[in-house]
């Protein structure tokens, strides 16, 4: 029983920066702009995190201000393919190209790897945490985990009860009909790259501030390209990549847990799992067909202006 309480209550802390850099890229690619550039951006927001945690001393803002840094970088991104229309996928690319080499050597100039630092601290519920079982897995997590939730329903919300997440999903959907109908296609899609990108690096910052407390090169470990098969495997829908972040996180949580209690299992292997299992999923994804059905029907097509297809 101590075992499974202590690899559930982990859960959660691992989940999160999947289920937040899913839900970035699906609020990026509901606007038809494909989205390959995770992985970098999850850097970019733990090398910022960590940065302005060493800098101001403040977890809570080290967060904002990775997802603001984030989102700032994603600009270089929008101009590539709202502005210049650059292929999506050699664009996102790049991007994660830039932001490795970057964040590698904006951390060694400012003496930031390998710190350790003060992490996201938990705030157990009064009265609640002390429950058996359930109080430590629900109840004794730090205010990220809180929040993500809220942050689901927020985005949920946006995009289906308000005008503008209407218009940001008919840009996606039809961008010369949108365009016809006098909404601003470049506008939307570049606001959708800043939002959905704060919300990646968010999630890297969650990483490096609240999980690993320290800022080493690469240490994203390949996680962004999980949340794009994430993405894929919840068919662009918010709650079901919650669903698959929790599925992943549990799989992380769980080796450690092994290795503590003195299982015998190669260590490779273990860290071979998350990646078999997103393997898993895109088979799955491909054997149920009909993914093109859910995904946004301009997804990866640039738009230009007054142009008929």
């Amino acid at each position: 029983m101590d075992f499974l309480v202590n690899w559930v209550s982990n859960i959660p802390g691992f989940a999160v920066p999947f289920a937040l850099a899913a839900l970035g890229l699906i609020l990026t690619e509901k606007s038809g702009v494909l989205s390959l550039g995770a992985e970098g951006f999850m850097l970019m927001g733990a090398m910022a995190g960590v940065g302005a945690v060493i800098v101001t001393g403040q977890p809570l803002v080290a967060l904002l201000v990775a997802a603001l840094a984030t989102a700032v970088i994603s600009l270089v991104f929008a101009a590539l393919v709202v502005t210049l229309r650059v292929n999506q996928v050699i664009a996102g690319l790049a991007i994660v190209f830039l932001c490795q080499g970057l964040t590698s050597l904006i951390a060694s100039l400012q003496g930031w790897s390998s710190v350790a630092i003060v992490g996201l601290p938990d705030l157990p519920i009064p009265g609640l945490a002390d429950i058996p079982v359930a109080g430590p897995i629900l109840f004794r997590q730090d205010i990220v985990v809180y929040l993500t939730i809220p942050i689901f329903f927020a985005v949920q919300w946006f995009l289906q009860r308000t005008e503008v997440g209407l218009r940001l999903r008919a840009v996606g959907e039809n961008p010369e009909a949108a365009d016809s109908a006098g909404v601003n296609v470049a506008l939307y899609r570049t606001g959708a790259i800043m939002a959905g990108a704060a919300l990646v690096g968010l999630a890297g910052a969650y990483l490096s501030v609240a999980v690993a407390k320290i800022w080493v090169d690469g240490m994203a470990g390949g996680r962004g390209w999980i949340a794009i098969a994430l993405v894929i495997f919840a068919r662009w829908y918010p709650w079901r990549a919650l669903l698959g972040a929790i599925l992943f996180g549990g799989i992380e949580a769980l080796i450690p847990r092994i290795a503590a209690v003195g299982i015998q299992v190669p260590q490779y292997f273990m860290l071979m799992t998350p990646y078999i299992a997103t393997l898993l999923v895109m088979i799955w994804a491909a054997l149920r067909g009909n993914m093109r059905l859910d995904e946004p029907g301009a997804l990866g097509r640039p738009h230009v202006r007054e142009e008929r297809r």
